[in-house]
C-alpha cells in the first residue's frame, strides 16, 4: 500500500483560509495523476487541488463545504489499489417502485463540467452535477443552470404534501461565497477609512471614436485582438497619474507612499462576482498589450482561472459600468489604493460648442479620491488630464 496524501495548496499572505466546493470523486473511485480532485475558494480565486497520483480515493478528511487552511489534509490516495465495482443490487420483488432510483446521475456527476460558483451552489443544496442540464458551452453548468435546479429543489422540499400552498411571496436564502464576503467587507473597510470624496467630468469621445473606426480592422489584422475603448482609458489614465502622483500614491499609517511604477486594476465580472485583476506597469505597454491582457483576464474570470498573483496589489484602478448601461456611480476606492476611476456609457448627448448646441457622443467620468492625501486640485487637475487625453489622443504619443 502506498498512501499519497492530498493537501490544501499554498495560498496568498492576505488568506487565512478557504472553502472546499464540492469534491468531483467519492471514496472507491478510480482517478488518474493530476485529475482535478476538487475545487478550493479563497476570497480572492478558485484553486484547482489535482490528485498527486494515480491510484484509488480511500478517504475524504474534509466533506464539501468544509474551512480549511494552507497544507491542511484533505484526502488520501491509495496509489496501489484498485476501484472495486460494486456488483448490482436486484430489487425486491415485492417493490418494484425502486427500479427507478438508478445511481447513474451520480457517476454522471464526475463527468459534467461545473463552473465553481455553480458547484458551490450544487454542493450547498445536496445536487449533483448529473441531475442538471448545463446551458454553458459544451454542456457546463453555469450559475444560473444551479440556482434554477436549486431553487427547484427547495419548492420541492418544502411542500411535504400537496395540501400545503406556496404562498405567493418565496424567499430564498444563500450563504454568501468568500469573494463576495470579502467584497463586502473590503467595501466597508474603504468607507470607513478613507475620506471619499468623487468629482466628475465630460469627456467627447468623438476623436476616440473616429481614431477607433480609422484603424481598428488594421489593428485587429496586424495584432490579433480588436481595438476597444479601454485601452485609450488606460492610458489616458496612466498619462494623468503621471502628472499627479499623489493619485497613484497610497497610505501606509502617518506616510503617504509614493509608487514609482504604475500597476491598474480592471473591474472585471465573474460569475463569482466582482474581481479586480492587475495590469502591470502600465506605462511600458501599448494598446495591443492592454487589450490583449484586458481579453485574457476576462476569460480567466468567466472560468474561474485567474491567479492570486494576478489579483494582487494594484496603484490605481478603473470601473467600467458602462458596460451594463450605467450612466453615472461613485466608484468606491480600492485600498489601500488612493484614487479609482469610474467611466460609463458613452452617449449622443446635447451640448454647446461656441455658443452653439451640437450632437456630441459622451461619457461621464467619476473619480473616486482618498481626501486624507488628495486635496481637490490634484483630483480635478488629474481627471481633466485624463479629458484632454481622450479629446486629443495625440497627446499620448506626444507625451502632453
Amino acid at each position: 500500500m502506498a498512501i499519497f496524501e492530498v493537501k490544501v495548496p499554498q495560498l496568498s499572505e492576505s488568506v487565512a483560509e478557504a472553502t472546499l466546493l464540492q469534491w468531483k470523486k467519492k471514496v472507491g473511485d478510480a482517478i488518474g495523476q493530476d485529475e482535478i480532485l476538487i475545487e478550493i475558494e479563497t476570497d480572492k480565486v478558485v484553486l484547482e487541488v489535482p490528485s498527486p497520483s494515480a491510484g484509488v480515493l480511500t478517504e475524504i478528511v474534509v466533506a464539501d463545504g468544509g474551512t480549511v487552511v494552507a497544507e491542511q489534509l484533505i484526502a488520501k490516495i491509495d496509489s496501489t489499489a484498485v476501484a472495486i465495482k460494486s456488483a448490482p443490487v436486484a430489487a425486491p420483488a415485492a417493490a418494484p417502485a425502486a427500479a427507478p432510483a438508478k445511481t447513474a446521475p451520480a457517476a454522471k456527476a464526475s463527468t459534467v463540467a461545473a463552473a465553481p460558483s455553480a458547484a458551490k451552489i450544487l454542493a450547498e443544496n445536496n445536487l449533483s452535477a448529473g441531475q442538471v442540464t448545463g446551458s454553458g458551452r459544451d454542456g457546463r453548468i453555469t450559475k444560473g443552470d444551479a440556482l434554477n435546479a436549486a431553487a427547484g429543489g427547495a419548492k420541492s422540499a418544502a411542500i411535504p404534501s400537496a395540501s400545503i400552498p406556496m404562498g405567493d411571496r418565496p424567499e430564498e436564502r444563500v450563504p454568501m461565497s468568500r469573494l463576495r464576503a470579502r467584497i463586502a467587507e473590503r467595501l466597508l473597510e474603504s468607507q470607513a477609512n478613507n475620506a471619499i470624496l468623487t468629482t466628475f467630468n465630460e469627456v467627447n469621445m468623438g476623436p476616440v471614436i473616429a481614431l477607433r473606426n480609422k484603424y481598428k480592422d488594421q489593428f485587429e489584422k496586424t495584432h490579433g485582438v480588436k481595438l476597444g475603448f479601454m485601452s485609450f482609458f488606460v492610458k489616458a489614465a496612466t498619462h494623468a497619474l503621471k502628472k499627479f502622483p499623489l493619485l497613484n500614491a497610497s497610505v501606509d499609517g502617518n506616510d503617504i507612499v509614493y509608487h514609482g511604477y504604475f500597476d491598474i486594476g480592471i473591474a472585471v465580472s465573474s460569475p463569482r462576482g466582482l474581481v479586480v485583476p492587475i495590469l502591470r506597469d502600465v506605462d511600458q505597454m501599448n494598446l495591443a498589450d492592454i487589450e490583449k491582457k484586458i481579453a485574457e483576464f476576462g476569460v480567466k474570470a468567466r472560468e474561474g482561472k485567474l491567479s492570486i498573483e494576478e489579483l494582487t496589489g494594484g496603484t490605481f484602478s478603473i470601473s467600467n459600468g458602462g458596460v451594463f448601461g450605467s450612466m453615472l456611480s461613485t466608484p468606491i476606492i480600492n485600498p489601500p489604493q488612493s484614487a479609482i476611476l469610474g467611466i460609463h456609457a458613452t452617449k449622443d448627448r446635447a451640448v454647446v460648442e461656441n455658443g452653439q448646441v451640437v450632437v456630441r457622443p459622451i461619457n461621464y467620468l467619476a473619480l473616486s479620491y482618498d481626501h486624507r492625501i488628495i486635496d481637490g486640485r490634484e483630483a480635478v487637475l488629474g481627471l481633466v488630464a485624463m479629458k484632454d487625453a481622450l479629446e486629443d489622443p495625440a497627446r499620448l504619443l506626444l507625451d502632453l
